[in-house]
């Protein structure tokens, strides 16, 4: 969508009635019914000014060049800061797109292509301004007809006009990123003013973005191809059984006349949800079918399309996979599917403030032809996970859809044991089974009374970058902006270790020299290890063989109960129901996370003394069963099943 559309002589003349902002603002409201907040208005008023002074007096490039501000691209919720449109010196199409930013410093990251900046309240990542510019032009080329068919040349380039050069931005570790988009800084724009009069000759007659803008929307051929070659020979990304039943499902499904489906798949932890997931979006892609990856938590999203890639680094796959907030403003059936992996994390509301949109399943369904979403309802880990069944069908209906719902119920996690997923359930006391003792389960399960052992254990068993410990969420995260502190503090055992690294990001879990950091419910949900080591805190504890928990235990910096103590106040029954549903569905997502072997260690003695007793071959009533159970059916009748 073109917001503000003007030529060079049409932009200076706006600039210098000072009050360009206040048009683009009008521009914005009146095409795209959304507002903008303070920080972009912000933006206007401060970067426009040196584009102003780039293009005035700049004689090699024509009066009738095109301008474009807030280009927003088809089919994602992105806009582009600024774009200039002419012909070269061989009279070829050109698109000049600039990413502006006024930053003025950033700290380096461990993750590729990633900076760490101060906003307005604290330190947060965001991706390289190269980087962006770049995969900006990578989106408009793969899936705009016009560009592939006319060879429009796309061009993008970062200009960060309030930077100084220190090494850090523009240094090596960000090499690539400038290598596909130029970087220029404060004392650049001489070099700004040569790349654009080098790709711009002469002006735009023929009205290229706004050809653009009305292009066919599909996916190019080389990208079906790439991903299509990435995905093959790969044996992490083979279906079997029921996946593969689901996966021609749906494919069907998008084939079909059907106005709108509406697709659940639900599966346990193991079952190949995430891999089914990524075959579809591979096949879609390659049928041309406009298709995205879609996920509210950024772990399996970054992981996976770094393993699809074969490389941490960021490629155009990325563009592919996005949160579950991009669709606020989407038009209906602007994509022919969307893949929506642990649809149990969606939330009602997007935005870091939750302030966006009305409700994420909706906005996803009515964006969709069809929308596919993967559930499983026992893994909602925080008070705003909303993703259930029941939800979902009740959108589908109101949207005139065709609901089809499909089960994986093969195990490939755990040894394939779902008796041990059974097990677990008994022991948390989610639900009653009948695999009460551990018996002869081909899994390795083990309890330790030490922390440092438990470490050490599972470095050793770290031999393919496959073993990580993880936590229960009762720490604060105070390395977070302190490295040289320590999170997880336990004096008694003299063990000491720390969340992991800010700088990885949700890449932790990939990250080799990660195994010497702790990781948690959101660095790790939706992935899976080998052999997985939890620590247990002290918001589960087992007293007299009854598991309970305390959320007033939980770290104040973990996000997943964020508002319960608020609710307490109103409705105390809920506020405890939701946070023993989150606590127990929380341990038992960390302790489903290794396909081969999960240690624990619990900070309380008796909770260690309980799961200890319930790997017994003969465990019956050593801590009365059956009481242990009548107070559990009586939880379940005071707070409700949840």
């Amino acid at each position: 969508m073109i917001i503000y559309s003007s030529d060079k002589r049409g932009f200076l003349s706006d600039m210098d009635t000072g009050a360009i902002d206040a048009k683009i603002l009008h521009l914005l409201h009146s095409k795209t019914k959304s507002g903008v907040s303070p920080n972009e208005m912000k933006a206007w008023k401060n970067s426009l000014p040196f584009m102003d002074r780039a293009l005035r007096g700049l004689n090699e490039v024509p009066d009738d060049a095109g301008i474009s501000i807030e280009y927003q691209i088809p089919n994602c919720g992105k806009r582009v800061d600024f774009i200039i449109t002419g012909l070269n010196n061989e009279k070829r199409e050109s698109v000049i797109i600039i990413e502006l930013k006024q930053w003025t410093h950033v700290e380096p990251t461990n993750l590729p292509s990633t900076v760490r900046v101060r906003w307005e309240f604290g330190y947060g990542n965001s991706t390289h301004p190269c980087y962006q510019a770049w995969s900006y032009a990578c989106l408009i080329q793969d899936y705009n007809e016009t560009v592939q068919q006319e060879e429009i040349l796309l061009l993008p380039c970062a200009y960060l006009h309030n930077y100084k050069s220190d090494g850090v931005i523009d240094g090596p570790l960000y090499a690539d990123d400038i290598e596909r988009a130029p970087l220029f800084l404060q004392s650049d724009i001489d070099k700004l003013r040569d790349f654009i009069k080098k790709h711009i000759k002469y002006g735009d007659r023929k009205n290229i973005l706004y050809r653009i803008d009305n292009g066919k929307i599909k996916p190019s051929k080389h990208l079906a191809d790439h991903l299509a070659s990435l995905i093959k020979g790969n044996p992490e990304f083979i279906l079997i059984d029921e996946q593969k039943v689901a996966y021609e499902t749906v494919l069907a499904a998008v084939e079909s006349d059907e106005k709108k489906n509406v697709i659940i798949i639900e599966g346990g932890p193991g079952t190949g949800k995430t891999v089914l997931a990524i075959n579809l979006l591979v096949e879609l892609t390659k049928r041309n079918k406009v298709t995205q990856y879609v996920t509210k938590n950024a772990a399996p999203r970054e992981v996976y399309q770094a393993k699809l890639a074969g490389t941490l680094k960021k490629t155009q796959i990325s563009n592919l996979f996005v949160s579950s907030g991009s669709f606020v403003n989407s038009e209906r059936d602007t994509f022919d599917a969307l893949i929506v992996d642990e649809a149990h994390r969606l939330n009602e509301r997007s935005g870091l403030m939750r302030n966006k949109g009305e409700h994420q399943i909706k906005e996803i369904i009515h964006a969709a032809k069809t929308s596919v979403f993967f559930i499983d309802e026992d893994q909602r880990v925080t008070i705003f996970d909303v993703g259930t069944k029941e939800e979902i069908r009740s959108f589908a209906m109101a949207q005139g859809a065709k609901i089809i719902e499909l089960e994986l119920p093969s195990q490939f996690r755990c040894n394939g044991s779902d008796g041990y997923l059974a097990w677990l359930d008994d022991v948390l006391q989610i639900r009653q089974t009948a695999n009460t003792a551990f018996g002869d389960l081909d899994y390795d399960f083990k309890v330790f009374d030490d922390p440092n052992k438990l470490y050490r254990e599972i470095c050793a068993k770290n031999r393919n970058n496959k073993a990580r410990l993880v936590a229960g969420y009762c720490w604060n995260w105070i390395s977070k902006n302190n490295p040289r502190e320590f999170d997880i503090n336990l004096p008694e055992y003299d063990f000491k270790m720390r969340w992991n690294l800010a700088q990885d990001s949700m890449l932790w879990i990939l990250k080799e020299d990660s195994i010497g950091e702790i990781g948690c419910i959101h660095t790790c949900q939706g992935l899976e290890l080998e052999y997985v080591g939890v620590i247990v805190g002290p918001d589960l504890i087992v007293r007299n063989g009854v598991v309970t928990t305390n959320y007033r235990a939980r770290a104040r910096t973990d996000q997943s109960l964020k508002g319960i103590s608020k609710l307490a106040k109103e409705s105390p029954n809920e506020a405890q129901r939701k946070a023993d549903l989150i606590i127990r569905n929380t341990y038992r997502t960390l302790m489903t996370r290794g396909t081969k072997g999960c240690y624990i260690f619990c900070t309380d003695q008796e909770t260690r003394e309980y799961f200890r007793s319930r790997l017994s071959s003969n465990y019956s009533d050593k801590y009365g069963y059956q009481p242990a159970y009548s107070k559990v059916a009586e939880r379940v009748n005071k707070y409700g099943k949840g």
